[in-house]
């Protein structure tokens, strides 16, 4: 009975968390016309991206008010072509400017090089660089909108993170946990406030940054060597003085990051590991996850097979707390909700076996990505 209590009110108090942070604490960029005039610099880091760089780039000729738009793409060692579907989409635009990547020297890895050449080369009246990956598709009025919420939010990097689109099962049952971890688990107030580098977060597929506060802070040279640059990179901001914000991008951006399992499966073991840090860290946070969100199911049903209703109430109650939250996530992010949330304890559940998974394979130096070692 005891436990079962204190299940309920610890899920209930997180999902109380992520309430408040997606009701009041989330910042949301306008999605109707806006317009700046300061000169702005899209930069696009592309490795082997010629089967689906093709709307990324027409949602970025189609950007609407910024006059001074550029438009960056670096062409990162790519063995399938994707330069010379660059050239064909951007014909003879004379906003984009397709740059020839060299190899990462010792100590640097792949994204955040290819950043780093991105910004050292762009031209230097932009005083705002906007870094997109390749599966991210921008509204019109993305860019724009973005940029206007990164001056009003005074802040030298603003994350707004895309709507991620889902459509395999995978996908419906690991992606939502993105937006539901740092909902519910990140104080959104405090971490914009507070100077604190481990109060960080960010995303790098759509990440805007004040040029002259980035490199402030070392740009992308800063974290060469980091697996998860984009929450590395938010923590040098802050070091530098400078501060961050997150955003609910689903308006203005969407992103299918993965195309199936085995890119899904790879993409989230590469990282988690650095999510995570040390081991007994990421023991005692999984320990925590698990018995959260996914014992209240197991524990319902031990309790009704035992004879104790009572306790399988409680615990069908913890349950379904958690099952709101994800309700509530996915609604202030522009995901799916039903039946999807349902499946919450599985969701955290495999997210454990990929958190496993990552740590095994990084202790045995079998981890890569495009081709690249990594740690």
């Amino acid at each position: 009975m005891t436990a079962a209590l204190v299940l309920l009110l610890g899920v209930t108090v997180l999902t109380a968390h992520t309430v408040v942070n997606a009701g009041r604490w989330l910042r949301r960029p306008a999605d109707r016309p806006v317009e700046v005039t300061e000169p702005v610099a899209v930069l696009l880091p592309l490795r082997d991206e010629a089967d689906r760089v093709t709307p990324c780039l027409r949602a970025l000729l189609a950007q609407r008010g910024v006059p001074g738009l550029r438009v960056v793409v670096l062409d990162d060692g790519s063995v399938d072509g994707t330069a010379e579907v660059v050239r064909t989409v951007v014909a003879d635009d004379p906003r984009v400017t397709l740059l020839t990547g060299v190899t990462p020297p010792p100590g640097w890895l792949g994204k955040p090089h290819a950043c780093w050449q991105l910004a050292t080369r762009v031209e230097g009246s932009a005083t705002a660089l906007v870094f997109v990956d390749a599966d991210v598709v921008l509204e019109p009025y993305a860019v724009a909108a973005a940029v206007t919420e990164l001056r009003a939010a005074g802040a030298t990097l603003l994350s707004p993170y895309p709507r991620i689109v889902v459509r395999t099962m995978a996908d419906r049952l690991v992606q939502p946990l993105l937006q539901w971890l740092w909902l519910t688990f990140l104080p959104l107030r405090a971490m914009e406030r507070s100077p604190r580098p481990s109060l960080a977060a960010a995303g790098g597929q759509f990440l805007v940054v004040d040029r002259a506060g980035y490199l402030r802070a070392g740009g992308h040279a800063a974290v060469a060597d980091r697996v998860l640059e984009d929450i590395e990179l938010a923590r040098a901001v802050k070091r530098a003085g400078g501060r961050i914000a997150l955003a609910d991008g689903s308006r203005l951006a969407s992103c299918r990051m993965y195309e199936d399992w085995p890119q899904l499966r790879d993409g989230y073991t590469k990282s988690l590991w650095a999510s995570f840090g040390h081991p007994s860290a990421a023991a005692v946070v999984l320990t925590v996850l698990l018995a959260l969100y996914t014992a209240p199911p197991l524990v319902a049903g031990a309790a009704l097979l035992a004879g104790a209703p009572t306790v399988a109430g409680i615990a069908v109650g913890a349950y379904l707390a958690g099952v709101a939250g994800r309700v509530v996530s996915a609604r202030a992010t522009g995901g799916r909700t039903w039946p999807d949330a349902l499946g919450h304890p599985v969701s955290v559940a495999v997210l454990g076996w990929l958190t496993l998974r990552s740590y095994h394979l990084r202790k045995r130096r079998r981890l890569s990505w495009r081709g690249r070692p990594i740690g």
